[in-house]
């Protein structure tokens, strides 16, 4: 199923996508409608007899529960998540950054270049993350705002996974069970602004911290619908220009992996998510290229759909 969160009639409510442009309204169709169709953190927290009840809806589509798309506003697919983190699963995108920036203080300081550029071995061995601010998560078609204080708009193209159940000390062979889903996440980033206060060493901070940074949707397609999730073709677009092409295939750590380190000694729970990182040729920051004020990012992963966004920019204040 491809499970949205969307608005109608100044109402919150869930759904399943037929065929791109209808909604069958879960609440709607039952009757007298559980819980756990009144919210997509209720509907994960429910588990499998709630998906099973609401594929039997989905399969059934009475005419008087579907909505036309046009006439629902989407919103983030899971509008409040318990918590988010971004991970650095995709190690390709790390390695070429850092070189490329490697290269840029050479050349300042009129060096040569050798070429070679090695990632901390940390990366590699365990899951490297920080956490985002489910504050400001917002849904497909919506604007993000840009803090006045920034000249690099950037965007990341990433996907990410949905805790289905939680738990501790998670194993390897048990961890694609702890899986509800995927969706597509924009990692939206105010670049010149991170690269400063990172220099503090506590993380990105207000690089990444502003108004509808954290774009995530168009929906969560439930994991038994892609049945390789690590062979999907991802693409950025800007204003129908394609910028980035990658693959889920070039992941280092895989989803499983991060739900086995994150939930080592510690409670892992239902309704988190957990996001990939950046795609090699993801961002604007590894093509040198920047988006501007009226820019429209598509991010489309095979199976899921695709994420829109269009950017803004806060006036500057004296």
């Amino acid at each position: 199923m491809r499970l949205v969160t969307y608005e109608r009639g100044g109402v919150e409510r869930i759904g399943a996508l037929l065929d791109g442009d209808r909604i069958v309204d879960l609440a709607g169709a039952a009757g007298e409608a559980p819980d756990y169709f009144g919210s997509m953190q209720a509907l994960i927290e429910a588990g499998e007899p709630a998906l099973r009840h609401a594929r039997a809806i989905v399969e059934a589509a009475p005419v008087g529960a579907v909505v036309d798309l046009r006439d629902a506003t989407l919103l983030a697919p899971l509008p409040r998540p318990v918590k988010m983190r971004d991970c650095q699963l995709f190690l390709e995108h790390l390695q070429a950054v850092g070189e490329m920036m490697m290269r840029q203080k050479a050349g300042a300081a009129g060096l040569g270049v050798d070429g070679s550029y090695h990632l901390a071995p940390i990366v590699s061995e365990r899951i490297i993350y920080y956490n985002c601010d489910t504050t400001a998560v917002c849904g497909t078609g919506q604007e993000a705002v840009w803090p006045g204080e920034t000249d690099w708009m950037d965007f990341e193209l990433e996907w990410a996974c949905i805790v289905g159940k939680g738990g501790r000390n998670i194993s390897l062979a048990q961890a694609r069970e702890h899986i509800f889903g995927y969706t597509i996440f924009n990692d939206l980033s105010a670049r010149d602004v991170q690269l400063a206060v990172m220099a503090g060493q506590i993380g990105p901070g207000a690089g990444k911290d502003f108004d509808n940074s954290n774009p995530i949707g168009p929906c969560i397609v439930t994991a038994d619908a892609v049945p390789d999730p690590y062979a999907l073709t991802m693409t950025a677009s800007v204003n129908g220009e394609q910028w980035s092409h990658g693959s889920t295939a070039s992941m280092h750590h895989s989803f499983e992996d991060a739900i086995v380190m994150l939930s080592r000694d510690r409670r892992l729970h239902a309704g988190e998510i957990i996001a990939s990182g950046t795609v090699l040729s993801g961002c604007g920051f590894e093509l040198q290229r920047r988006l501007s004020p009226g820019d429209v990012v598509e991010l489309h992963v095979e199976e899921i759909g695709t994420l829109t966004t269009t950017v803004r920019q806060a006036e500057r204040r004296t």
